[in-house]
């Protein structure tokens, strides 16, 4: 139940001792309800709102690729319709990758930089398709080390296939994966992705 209180501010003790040139009231109305608040971002020192980022709920950023041959090389997430290439990561802890290949055999998987017609935060060109180097993340030593590469994932063929990167690719701007047919013979590849705050 919802009510108004009355309570005495730090300084009214001197007013209820009888002291009338106090010039504030000493009697402050004290709300006594609970209120629920929304927090869904907040405005940086330039003056620019922030949105809270919340996880995607579906998989985003789906993507094809025919007849890729063995020794075959992919740049996955490629320009799609739904504009979320590449994985910008800022806000984001984990992202989900999602293959489902027409064969059965073995990829290489590497993180890898997005392309170089598009800049990383305000810097461009970069240096487009080189492996992702992180340092001082949880169990990484000093100096850089190589962010995520599977040199040989098994993955099954005609079912989703999906693997959950967790930490490592933590806030990266301008973020695709290089997928390399290792010995699938001639297949067809779909991707999709999902980034967890």
């Amino acid at each position: 139940m919802a009510y108004d209180r009355e309570g005495y501010a730090p300084w009214s003790l001197t007013r209820k001792a009888g002291v009338q040139s106090a010039t504030v009231d000493g009697d402050i109305k004290v709300p006594q309800y609970i209120q629920p608040v929304l927090d869904t971002g907040f405005v940086d020192e330039k003056g620019d709102w922030k949105g809270t980022k919340s996880s995607d709920e579906v998989f985003i950023a789906f993507d094809s690729h025919l007849a890729i041959p063995n020794s075959g090389v992919m740049l996955t997430p490629q320009a799609v319709s739904d504009n979320v290439w590449p994985l910008d990561m800022t806000g984001y802890n984990d992202v989900i990758i999602a293959i489902k290949p027409n064969n059965g055999g073995a990829v290489k998987i590497d993180a890898v930089m997005g392309p170089d017609s598009h800049s990383f935060a305000n810097l461009s060109p970069v240096d487009a398709a080189k492996r992702i180097e992180i340092a001082g993340r949880f169990d990484v030593p000093a100096s850089l080390q190589t962010a995520f590469y599977d040199s040989a994932q098994t993955l099954t063929a005609d079912v989703w296939n999906i693997f959950l990167l967790q930490g490592m690719l933590a806030n990266q701007k301008l973020l695709q994966f290089k997928v390399t047919n290792t010995d699938l013979g001639e297949s067809n590849f779909e991707f999709a992705f999902m980034r967890i705050v």
